[in-house]
């Protein structure tokens, strides 16, 4: 497939072809972050029995409830339930404590006054059964669904997990990955600059987009402009990585290696090219094992396009994670869009007073312009079509 493809045709083959990783048990302390590949159900109910919500006293309620109270004992949060020893009698309660047996009622501290061993209520103060109780099972009964797989492990489900009593979890297996740059041109970041060189940049910005996704099984490579270096070198990765992520070396220039060393090594090609600027020469294959690679175009700001739009997606796809829905967002003003290709424009974005996300399109002077993309939040995919994309209008945002 060496014609031009759509947008959405490049997702969907990426989706189609897209190995998985397996997955891994580790401790709950490892797991935050990590993606969920296990169903979690509630160890017991929740609250596990009738819970105190206020500090304060515990007593029966009734019509002809005493304004004094007498105190005949406490009951702190982690003791063993206590009794109420009768009418007109009270415990003391602290937040988070077992409601005593024989008591229906709690009656906050800021409504009473202490009298040597009684409790005096506040003449504004009207209880009633049942208040300031968080009732066994209310939130959830033993064996609700909590968690299911796909989730991604944040404090919410963390705090689920641990208050359930999964002291290990099963979670997404981390893909080894390695990030290549191609190029002659190309040097370390500490290295001086020869003439016509250039310091690598695009490994930087795809390992700490991946790393912002979880992923940190992260190598970085760099191959010169060499036939020979590139078939060793890309062979010598499919044996130690399940994804290889290539920048450069992918269009048609007499230097661009790659697409043919792919080969060589029994890369599959499932597509070549996709119709959209920038990021058209990008190729997409499956080696023999069942890797995945992902050969991005060498430009900058290209380069961190691809990887924002096919690679990241793809990656937590291989993780279990589900699809998450379109962010969209609305244009501040008239965007130039191409006939024939989809343009990805990097924006900022803000919300207006109307709680409207807007984007304020930061063009690129070129795909090797990327002095300008730390002003932008990500970029909004527009598509292929005669004229502008009207203020106004509305767009998928993609976020770095």
């Amino acid at each position: 497939m060496s014609e031009l493809i759509s947008v959405s045709q490049a997702e969907a083959l990426i989706a189609e072809h897209m190995p998985t990783f397996g997955s891994e048990r580790v401790r709950l302390d490892d797991a935050a972050g990590r993606v969920l590949r296990q169903a979690v159900h509630a160890e017991h109910d929740h609250p596990p029995f009738d819970r105190v919500m206020m500090d304060g006293i515990a007593t029966h309620w009734s019509d002809a409830l005493p304004r004094r109270l007498r105190v005949a004992g406490a009951q702190m949060a982690g003791m063993r339930m206590q009794s109420l020893p009768g009418e007109g009698s009270c415990l003391e309660v602290t937040t988070g404590a077992m409601l005593p047996a024989g008591s229906d009622c709690v009656i906050p501290v800021e409504q009473l006054r202490r009298d040597g061993d009684d409790v005096v209520l506040a003449d504004d103060c009207h209880p009633f059964a049942g208040q300031f109780i968080h009732r066994r099972g209310s939130d959830c009964v033993q064996g609700t669904l909590l968690l299911s797989p796909g989730m991604r492990l944040g404090p919410a489900e963390m705090a689920l997990l641990a208050a359930n009593g999964v002291a290990s979890v099963e979670v997404a297996a981390m893909p080894s990955i390695a990030i290549v740059s191609t190029g002659d041109e190309l040097v370390d970041v500490g290295a001086p600059l020869g003439e016509g060189q250039i310091r690598r940049s695009n490994d930087t910005a795809v390992r700490t987009a991946l790393r912002m996704d979880g992923f940190d099984r992260v190598a970085m490579e760099h191959i010169v402009d060499d036939e020979t270096a590139t078939r060793e070198r890309i062979a010598h990765l499919l044996e130690r990585h399940d994804v290889l992520l290539l920048s450069g070396g992918v269009s048609m220039g007499q230097r661009d290696y790659v697409p043919a060393a792919l080969a060589a090594q029994g890369v599959r090609k499932v597509f070549h090219r996709i119709a959209q600027k920038p990021g058209k020469p990008m190729w997409f294959g499956i080696g023999p094992r069942g890797q995945a690679v992902f050969a991005l175009p060498g430009n900058p700001v290209s380069a961190l396009v691809c990887a924002t739009r096919y690679a990241r997606p793809a990656l937590r796809q291989a993780q279990g994670m589900a699809r998450p829905a379109p962010e969209y967002v609305c244009l501040d003003q008239d965007v130039d869009t191409n006939p024939t290709l989809a343009s990805f424009v990097p924006a900022r974005v803000e919300s207006d007073a109307m709680g409207r996300l807007v984007a304020y399109p930061v063009p690129s002077r070129t795909s090797g312009d990327f002095s300008s993309l730390p002003r932008t939040h990500g970029f909004v995919q527009l598509p292929p079509g005669p004229g502008r994309a009207t203020a106004g209008a509305a767009a998928v945002f993609y976020r770095w």
